[in-house]
């Protein structure tokens, strides 16, 4: 080698990097994941739902802390059954709200909680009677409910209801219970343009009407009293008047000794 030359390495040749050049960003598959949860809402932001889980269900936000749906025939099924016990809240909550202010406005209704002895009382029908004839009906429709939801289409199969089988036809949807028609939707409202909302919003207002029948039960449970009457209270004297002081909610009577 002769005297005064360098060596010839990559390492010493190549000039250092400048301060303005940054690396390239890496694409891993965490970061796809959490980028794909951003795209859509979820019940925990920054929490990437899970996989099954996709944003397909009307109301999807990722919520099943569980992993109840992990297996694709339950997730089905559980969809169904939140539609219909929503459907079934909400007018629940809607009888229970309309005959409590037609009994705070001086109608002749009774509450909610007395309408099945009131209304044996004035019809002669036991009780009794009428429960196993709504269970009968019930159970006809129940029935007609989960041969459609084991095979969509086919309550609309000639011959399966007297003839009137094209009501029934539905939107052949295969997530959930739709049935649709001239029937259950005689506006049009559940399919074209705005279908995907008014799904997005049956949903959110069945989940609202489920926690809501179940607070008017526990409420009157508790108190003896129907919601619009324990509401009325309520505002009235919010400090005193609250689940902490019904008597039920806390282990205790009095949660504040001598102040009741």
């Amino acid at each position: 080698m002769p005297k005064g030359s360098r060596l010839a390495s990559p390492l010493l040749s190549s000039p250092p990097p400048s301060s303005s050049s940054h690396p390239p960003p890496l694409s891993s598959p965490q970061s796809r994941v959490v980028t794909n949860a951003a795209a859509r809402p979820v019940w925990k932001p920054g929490t990437p739902p899970p996989a099954h889980l996709d944003g397909s269900l009307p109301g999807d936000y990722g919520f099943d802390p569980c992993n109840l749906g992990a297996n694709p025939a339950a997730l089905r099924w559980y969809a169904h059954a939140e539609l219909i016990h929503g459907r079934t809240a909400m007018m629940a909550a809607a009888g229970i709200l309309g005959t409590s202010i037609l009994h705070a406005g001086g109608a002749d209704v009774p509450s909610w909680f007395d309408a099945g002895k009131v209304s044996s009382e004035r019809t002669g029908i036991p009780g009794g009677a009428l429960f196993v004839a709504q269970m009968i009906m019930y159970h006809f429709v129940e029935i007609k409910r989960l041969q459609d939801f084991k095979k969509p289409g086919s309550q609309a199969e000639p011959g399966s209801f007297f003839g009137f089988e094209s009501a029934f036809k539905g939107t052949g949807d295969k997530a959930a219970a739709y049935p649709g028609g001239p029937m259950f939707d005689p506006l049009g409202l559940g399919s074209g343009p705005s279908g995907d909302v008014m799904k997005l919003r049956e949903v959110k207002n069945g989940r609202l009407a489920m926690l809501a029948t179940l607070g008017f039960a526990a409420q009157y449970a508790a108190t003896g009293k129907d919601p619009l009457v324990n509401l009325a209270e309520h505002v009235r004297n919010p400090a005193l008047v609250n689940f902490a002081t019904n008597g039920v909610s806390l282990p205790f009577d009095n949660p504040i000794p001598g102040y009741l």
